[in-house]
């Protein structure tokens, strides 16, 4: 009897310990009260269940900080006195921003160079490549022409037609000397990418390793989901588009794929470099920071300002998550975003409900239905239906499958890159952005948005309440579980 009343005061004590240690951990992270509060609740209802999901999904920045260690990389390298000149210069880059014809929207470089160490760049030349059958002729022209180093990332990395003809461009420029470097997401590439190809890549002498391998239990929900190339240095691809034939014919059930890639000259690409060797070096441990790898551009006739904004669980400003914010609350006249998923946070989602309150044109369109699992596209409904109630126009795109990630405010200022308009992109995902302070540039991404119009049909809050309650009521259980999504 006295060992059965051990054993329950033993697991009492034990609940009590665990139950303070969660509540002061959580308390101290000073979280926002209901999300402090929604952890506990899970935490102490679910001990096990709790902290496993706690682990995948809920840890902040200072649980990662160590991968942002770019000024250690540099250290003892010709970089540290570049990088210096770089950051002296902001201040004035930035002033000279303010004073020119989108100075109103300075502000927003001020944020990012402060919240993401982004230095503004002014040095680059552009191309907006609308869709794969854009941006893969052009990337494949650059990666033959190679002649010193090629480094990708991305997310989606797939075994077919399209990527063997990458593989066989790769090889090649291995052979001639070209160091090659590929990293590629596990969870993203998963089903998509063989063995066989990965090992035939590293044998044609092609370094080729998965960003947080799956056995890494401890980071498997937190994903690289950049799409970026690096050709010698000088050229530099961002954007949605993966490595996979199905960007060129559209998943079953779709007639294509719409998606928008950039291509850039200049001084941006060496914030494209840093991106990559950065994550090179948090995989292979290998630092590749060196003069070689950043060299100054050749062609400097071009000045269209740049900020590479690079943002993941490691940042600890969620500086892509604001930049949307401050694009929202910029615009005098008109803001149209473009994303596959529509679940914002509730700052964002305040944001676009009030500048559309405030009588400005918000226009926002997404993909209605996914190829694979519908769960987070059956969120957004949700979210669509109050900012329509709000007067944001929410378009729905039909036909292709719809992934374009873009901003464009007022024919000013624009972003293109990997990030959705979701919980994960904006906290959990490592995602790049560039931010681009032109109105040539901003007026040609928004006549392809509107271009995009006739491909949509407008979100109805009325014949959204008339689906049957059971379809209502499972969209709104799938946007309880929105942040994980």
């Amino acid at each position: 009897m006295n060992l059965t009343v051990d054993w329950v005061q033993l697991l009492t004590v034990s609940a009590a310990v665990y139950a303070a240690v969660i509540a002061v951990f959580l308390v101290l992270e000073n979280r926002s009260p209901s999300s402090t509060f929604a952890w506990l609740f899970l935490m102490l209802g679910f001990p096990v269940g709790g902290l496993v999901i706690y682990t995948l999904f809920g840890r902040g920045w200072k649980a990662f900080s160590r991968k942002n260690q770019l000024h250690t990389l540099i250290e003892g390298t010709s970089l540290v006195e570049r990088k210096a000149a770089m950051t002296e210069r902001q201040p004035v880059l930035l002033e000279e921003l303010a004073r020119s014809s989108v100075g109103e929207y300075a502000r927003l470089g001020h944020m990012l160079w402060l919240s993401a160490h982004a230095p503004l760049t002014l040095t680059n030349r552009l191309e907006i490549l609308q869709d794969a059958r854009e941006k893969y002729p052009r990337l494949m022209t650059d990666l033959q022409a190679a002649s010193r180093s090629i480094h990708m990332v991305y997310y989606e990395w797939a075994s077919d037609r399209f990527t063997e003809a990458v593989a066989d461009v790769l090889a090649a420029k291995a052979a001639a000397g070209v160091e090659v470097r590929v990293l590629f997401d596990p969870v993203g590439s998963l089903g998509l990418l063989t063995r066989r190809y990965v090992r035939s890549m590293r044998r044609a002498g092609i370094e080729m390793f998965p960003y947080s391998p799956l056995y890494a239990l401890h980071t498997i929900s937190y994903r690289n989901h950049r799409k970026i190339a690096v050709i010698d240095g000088q050229i530099g691809y961002s954007g949605g588009l993966n490595m996979t034939e199905t960007h060129l014919t559209g998943p079953v059930g779709f007639s294509g794929w719409r998606d928008t890639h950039v291509r850039v000259v200049g001084e941006a690409v060496l914030r494209l470099q840093s991106v990559f060797l950065t994550m090179w070096y948090n995989t292979t441990g290998e630092n590749l920071f060196a003069e070689r790898h950043f060299p100054l551009p050749v062609d400097r006739s071009h000045t269209t300002p740049i900020q590479v904004v690079s943002a993941g669980p490691d940042s600890r400003w969620n500086a892509i998550l604001k930049s949307y914010i401050m694009l929202v609350t910029l615009a005098r006249d008109h803001v149209y975003l473009q994303s596959p998923f529509l679940i914002p946070n509730d700052s964002l989602a305040d944001a676009m409900k009030a500048a559309a309150l405030a009588g400005i044109k918000v226009w926002v369109m997404i993909a209605p239905r996914g190829g694979e699992g519908q769960l987070a596209y059956r969120a957004g409904m949700t979210y669509a239906r109050e900012l329509a109630e709000a007067g944001v126009r929410v378009l729905l795109y039909k036909g292709a499958y719809f992934h374009a990630k873009t901003v464009c405010v007022d024919s000013k200022v624009c972003s293109i890159g990997s990030a959705n308009m979701d919980i994960r992109s904006f906290s959990i995902n490592y995602e790049t952005n560039l931010v681009v302070y032109d109105e040539d540039v901003t007026r040609q991404l928004e006549a392809d948005f509107e271009k995009d119009t006739d491909s949509c049909v407008d979100f109805s809050v009325s014949m959204y309440d008339a689906q049957p309650l059971r379809t209502r009521l499972l969209d709104s259980v799938m946007r309880l579980a929105s942040p994980l999504l």
